[in-house]
Formats: C-alpha cells, sequence, structure tokens
C-alpha cells in the first residue's frame, strides 16, 4: 500500500469519525413556538394541556405530556415557566407512560412550595437533594438535565443543583412534563396547583 493511499484511508476514516461525532451532538427538538399540536406527545392522566402563545399549558388536573419514545442516555434540555403554588417537574426513564409515579420513574422537580423542601425544585426526588433550593417562580427558567448510565447532572439556569448523584434501578424510559397537584388547604383537600408552561424541549442522545 503506498503512503499516498494510506493517508487517504486515514482521511476518510477521520472524516466518518467526525461525522459521527457530529450526529451525537445533534440536537432533537421535541417541542418549541412553532409547533402547532401537542400530539407530539402522548398524553397521562386529566390535565387540561393545550398551547397558548407558543407554549404548552395547563392549569388544572394531575397529568403528564409524554414522550413517545423511550431514552436511556442524554442530554436534556426545558425551558420553563411556573406560576404561584405550581407542582410541576421532569420525569425522566418513565416505565410506565400510562401512569406514571415516583416510583416508576425519576422526577426532577420543579415546586418552589413544596413542604419537604430537601427534594423541591432543582432535586432529583429520591436520589439527590437540593442545598439551597433554587427559585423559578413568575419567570422563564432552563433546565439542563444529563443522565448516563444511571448517573444524573442537573442545572437550573446554568447552576448546577445535583451533581453526579447514581441511580440504576430504571435504566430507560420515557420523558414526561407534569402539571401536578398543589398543596392540601386547611380542609385537608388538595388544590389544584398553579400554572405551568413548558416553551422548547430538546434532546439529544449520548
Amino acid at each position: 500500500m503506498s503512503r499516498r493511499y494510506a493517508f487517504a484511508l486515514a482521511l476518510l476514516a477521520g472524516f466518518a469519525v467526525s461525522a459521527s461525532a457530529a450526529r451525537a451532538e445533534e440536537w432533537t427538538t421535541l417541542f418549541d413556538s412553532n409547533t402547532k399540536s401537542l400530539d407530539v406527545f402522548d398524553k397521562a392522566g386529566n390535565a387540561n394541556w393545550r398551547i397558548e402563545d407558543g407554549a404548552a399549558v395547563a392549569d388544572k388536573g394531575n397529568g403528564f405530556l409524554v414522550t413517545k419514545t423511550d431514552y436511556k442516555n442524554f442530554h436534556l434540555r426545558v425551558e420553563f415557566w411556573v406560576g404561584p403554588d405550581a407542582n410541576s417537574g421532569v420525569f425522566v426513564h418513565a416505565t410506565n407512560p400510562k401512569e406514571i409515579t415516583g416510583k416508576n420513574a425519576y422526577e426532577i422537580n420543579i415546586w418552589d412550595d413544596r413542604p419537604e423542601k430537601d427534594y423541591a425544585t432543582g432535586a432529583v426526588v429520591g436520589v439527590a437533594k437540593v442545598d439551597p433550593m433554587p427559585k423559578t417562580v413568575g419567570q422563564w427558567n432552563v433546565y439542563d438535565i444529563t443522565v448516563k448510565d444511571g448517573t444524573f447532572t442537573v442545572k437550573l439556569n446554568d447552576k448546577t443543583t445535583v451533581d453526579g448523584a447514581k441511580d440504576t434501578k430504571l435504566e430507560n424510559g420515557r420523558i414526561a412534563l407534569q402539571h401536578g397537584l398543589g398543596n392540601k388547604d386547611a380542609s385537608g383537600k388538595v388544590n389544584d396547583a398553579g400554572v405551568v408552561k413548558f416553551r422548547k424541549v430538546q434532546i439529544r442522545s449520548l
């Protein structure tokens, strides 16, 4: 084999590796302001999801917008807005897309008013506590969530809230965006939580 031919083969191999790396870096937009229908998601529960002003919005019920695809290792970006008393979250590795709970999925919480603050906004519920808890109410926020072989890294508005927490009980599953129920009032009734909005959701596989 001539040196020139060997060099050409090496160059082609380098191009192939670069192209493969570029594909791995590509982001897929699951939802943004140009999305006209929530049919890109499956739904679970009874939240009153609809599109308003380019965002997926709910303010009543307990339910989820659920991806149609399972994801194992990924980097996820989510832009969200919540009103006072809102209870929301980003659930990952959900193994039952029709009935999502904290036992069959991991929840990266969005709930500033959660009674138990260790697992409030910024935490991975039951896996990684947050201290101090960031505030998200009344403003647009960005979650950067990385899950790789059971290791969780979470950033909220470019500040790390979870750094390398490990849990491998659930290895794969759907991603779900929640509108949950609020706290109990003085009579013991569980109230609907406040307004939840999701403006942009993007993912790339790792």
